[in-house]
């Protein structure tokens, strides 16, 4: 048996994978759901629900999808992605739908650990599929909610640990689950992120860094493990309405494959 590939010690980049991540993440069913729950959950800030003009920073926004929506909104949006095709197709985007945004998005290479000299605080901080992808996750905290203003908001999604090790469980993946070896490697092409999190850490360090969180919710808890792969239209609306009505709920919010919360820096 060939010996397990060593996981990265590093951050990982996704150059040249813009095309998996618009085939096998964004353009699915999964995909679609997962923004819908994500511009329903969003509607909690008061000034994303009353359409009120806001600077946000959107972190390690891929292929911009977020950063899109929130500017068809009217918000000025500075969209920041290292890898380099993911940042060129999301511009490319960005230039297709300018017509229909107030205010053009500011596109950036920075990394994360690059934000504080080079971008100021935003009134909204989006950090959504980033946290499972970095080194060291959790050391990563402070600096995101110090991009934040005093007064503004932090939209933070990961992936969820206890949905990641659920999910193996239920697919057959007995061995790999009772060596709790859930995590990617980050050497293949392969999705499965490198640091999948505990929820409670997570939201344990947000409290302690000062932040009052508003809402947790599980996106996709149920989607993941359904036996139909592929849903009628009807079914995926009425999947949708499922989702949104547990994805708070106690015990369902935690099975979610990637976890959202909201929280206020005072």
């Amino acid at each position: 048996m060939a010996a397990p590939r060593a996981k990265i010690q590093t951050d990982k980049i996704f150059n040249g994978l813009a095309e998996k991540f618009r085939n096998n993440v964004y353009g699915t069913n999964k995909g679609w759901l997962r923004q819908e729950l994500l511009a329903r959950d969003l509607q909690k800030i008061p000034f994303v629900a009353a359409v009120d003009s806001a600077q946000v920073l959107d972190i390690g926004g891929g292929l911009g999808q977020m950063s899109d929506w929130f500017a068809k909104q009217g918000h000025q949006v500075t969209f920041t992605e290292p890898a380099d095709d993911m940042r060129a197709e999301a511009d490319q985007l960005f230039q297709e739908q300018s017509a229909t945004y107030d205010k053009p998005v500011v596109c950036y290479p920075y990394r994360l650990q690059e934000l504080s000299e080079q971008v100021p605080p935003a009134q909204l901080v989006v950090c959504h599929a980033v946290l499972e992808w970095l080194h060291q996750p959790l050391d990563a905290l402070p600096a995101i909610v110090n991009q934040i203003q005093s007064g503004g908001w932090l939209s933070l999604m990961f992936f969820n640990e206890d949905g990641l090790r659920f999910s193996n469980i239920v697919k057959g993946n007995y061995d790999k689950a009772l060596r709790d070896t859930l995590d990617g490697t980050g050497q293949r092409l392969r999705l499965t992120p490198i640091s999948p999190q505990k929820p409670m850490l997570v939201i344990d360090g947000l409290k302690n860094l000062g932040l009052e969180v508003a809402s947790v919710a599980g996106i996709r808890v149920f989607t993941d493990y359904l036996r139909d792969k592929a849903p009628s239209d009807e079914d995926l609306e009425k999947l949708l309405e499922l989702e949104w009505r547990y994805c708070h709920q106690e015990p369902y919010w935690r099975m979610g494959r990637y976890i959202h919360v909201l929280a206020r820096k005072p």
